[in-house]
């Protein structure tokens, strides 16, 4: 591994661990020469996926779109970024890379999110759903604030 501050290709690692929920190994290093530390992520390479928008166009899966609607809808929200990694962490597991021949449709990724970043934060929740499900006027506002409440009474009244 070429040392970042230096550029000497010798190294050891100084400590090894297992992040992500086992997805990932974190490796802390110190160069030989210059004795910087820093830190390496090992990742399993994974086959490309595909997005089949609503309009047939298909795209690369991009993560990072995802975490940034994620961000928008959680800005000024008490919800950490340690949280929404784990909540894409968990759809990329489930529908991501579960997804048969490496393609899925927005849709089965939209509602996926969805369901779980409701029950990390309503208003973001709402938030998201607002410009998923493209409201174009407050009447499906206020329809999905009330499957909202209705969820929320079903799950105090069990």
């Amino acid at each position: 591994m070429k040392c970042p501050f230096c550029g000497h290709m010798e190294d050891r690692v100084v400590d090894s661990r297992s992040t992500r929920e086992g997805e990932a190994v974190r490796r802390r290093r110190e160069c030989l020469a210059c004795t910087a530390r820093f830190t390496t992520y090992e990742y399993v390479e994974r086959s490309p996926v595909t997005v089949v928008k609503t309009d047939g166009r298909r795209v690369s899966y991009d993560r990072g779109k995802i975490l940034g609607g994620l961000l928008r809808a959680c800005e000024k929200r008490p919800v950490s970024r340690e949280d929404l990694e784990a909540l894409v962490d968990s759809v990329e597991r489930k529908v991501v890379y579960s997804s048969l021949g490496g393609e899925l449709t927005s849709k089965q990724l939209g509602e996926e999110v969805m369901l779980r970043l409701q029950d990390l934060d309503e208003v973001a929740y709402v938030r998201f759903a607002s410009v998923y499900r493209r409201f174009t006027d407050l009447n499906q506002f206020t329809s999905e604030l009330e499957t909202l409440l209705d969820k929320r009474e079903e799950r105090k009244g069990k």
